[in-house]
Formats: structure tokens, C-alpha cells, sequence
């Protein structure tokens, strides 16, 4: 997982986002669209759109960096707005990174008997 102070805040870009782009055109959408730094701390995740593919914008105070997450089986689960950011907390990108509805997590299965 991504060190995360506890400071900083993950913001979810809605809409797709093209993934051909890197860092540069991923943080130019960052402060044009969203207004926002984006080596402020913060992280700043995009979708594709098929919806396997997330990646993660976040400035360590050292340098940049561009995570990339593809699931193997199902989607990101995404905010249905077209516009904008939605901001979530660090648990709750861990749930998204694991393919996990974030907006409301449970256990999917639970072991029955050890051994």
C-alpha cells in the first residue's frame, strides 16, 4: 500500500480518462480540470474506460509518482458523476485497489472450519 500521511486525501477523478497518458498530461488534468496541486500530497486516482485499469497521481514531497493497478477480473467500482472529483479516504482506496465496493465494503466469503 502507498504510505499515505495522514494529512493527505485521495481524490477520485470521475469520468474516464485516456491511459495512454503519464505523469505530465495526468497532473495538467489535475490543475486545469480540478483546480487543484498535484504535488501537493494529495492522490489523485483515474479510471480507463473499460474499467480495469486505475492510475494513481501522488507527489511524495521527494519526486512524482504514477502508480498503475489492472485487475485481472471486474471493474473499479466509480462514482456515476461525469465531472469533477470525488474525494474518498485511504481505507477506502485500499477497498478500490482490491476491487472491493468502497461506498460499502463486506466480506465476500469467510471460511467456514480451519483445516
Amino acid at each position: 500500500m502507498i504510505p499515505v500521511s495522514a494529512d493527505a486525501r485521495v481524490w477520485l477523478v470521475t469520468g474516464h480518462t485516456d491511459m495512454r497518458k503519464g505523469y505530465a498530461s495526468l497532473a495538467l488534468i489535475v490543475q486545469e480540470t480540478l483546480r487543484r496541486n498535484p504535488n501537493g500530497g494529495h492522490l489523485f486516482v483515474f479510471r480507463g474506460r473499460r474499467g480495469d485499469l486505475a492510475k494513481i497521481l501522488w507527489h511524495d514531497g521527494q519526486g512524482q509518482c504514477l502508480f498503475v493497478k489492472r485487475l485481472e477480473r471486474g471493474r473499479f467500482l466509480w462514482p456515476s458523476t461525469s465531472s469533477g472529483a470525488v474525494t474518498i479516504s485511504s481505507a477506502q482506496l485500499g477497498y478500490l485497489l482490491s476491487g472491493i465496493d468502497w461506498r460499502a465494503p463486506q466480506y465476500t466469503w469467510r471460511p467456514e472450519a480451519a483445516g
